[in-house]
């Protein structure tokens, strides 16, 4: 059986994390461009361009801050993963600390890192199948999911998964969680434009202002 070492583990996370990566980020263009040569068309390009330098600073800047705000949340292997699928705030980052919560480590630990990079496997492979099962049978369930007396359960499962979640790490350290969560609630009951879209641009946001919070608390020797 091959041994690893922790240098050889991280060399081939990274090493498999920049193949995928590199991957997807070409299937993902390969999609726009094979329509163009399929149907035989270009899209504008100067209206293209404009589209994009109004947009692409915003995604850069928040492509940056979710690295420095992921990876030590979810590990290298983790955070590799969860880019390529997706999803991240939604479900691979609560199915990460989940596990890492019941396992008693952390994801700058070894065992960490190992046992987040499962978890997002596996709830990956899990979406995927649940989204399999939902196109097969969409068409019969779709009086029942569109019935009135389940609607407000589906608008539910989200406020209840991050719930759930915040309990457990609320209760860990109140201190810190009071000024982060007067923060988000201001924002999203004072600014209309924030909504349930925007969760992947807040979360980054609230763990930079949370870390800065834990400084100046630390500091005053508060916590």
């Amino acid at each position: 059986m091959k041994k690893y070492n922790d240098h050889s583990y991280m060399d081939s996370v990274h090493r498999s994390g920049r193949i995928w990566g590199i991957a997807i980020g070409a299937v993902l263009l390969l999609f726009p461009t094979l329509l163009s040569l399929i149907f035989g068309t270009l899209p504008n390009f100067e209206v293209l361009i404009k589209g994009v330098v109004a947009t692409a600073p915003m995604y850069w800047a928040v492509g940056i801050v979710e690295i420095f705000t992921y990876v030590p949340m979810l590990g290298a292997g983790g955070t590799y993963l969860s880019f390529i699928t997706g999803n991240i705030s939604n479900i691979k980052l609560p199915c990460a600390i989940d596990a890492m919560e019941r396992a008693g480590v952390k994801a700058s630990d070894e065992e960490g890192e190992v046992i987040s990079t499962i978890a997002i496997a596996v709830s990956s492979i899990v979406t995927t199948l649940i989204i399999v099962a939902g196109v097969i049978c969409i068409v019969p369930l779709t009086p029942l999911l569109e019935s009135p007396v389940l609607e407000p359960a589906f608008d539910m499962i989200l406020p209840a998964l991050f719930g759930g979640l915040a309990v457990v790490f609320v209760s860990k350290n109140v201190k810190l969680s009071i000024a982060p969560i007067i923060l988000m609630l201001i924002l999203f009951i004072f600014v209309p434009a924030l909504d349930s879209s925007t969760v992947g641009i807040m979360v980054p946001v609230g763990v930079l202002f949370t870390i800065l919070v834990a400084r100046i608390l630390y500091k005053k020797g508060v916590l």
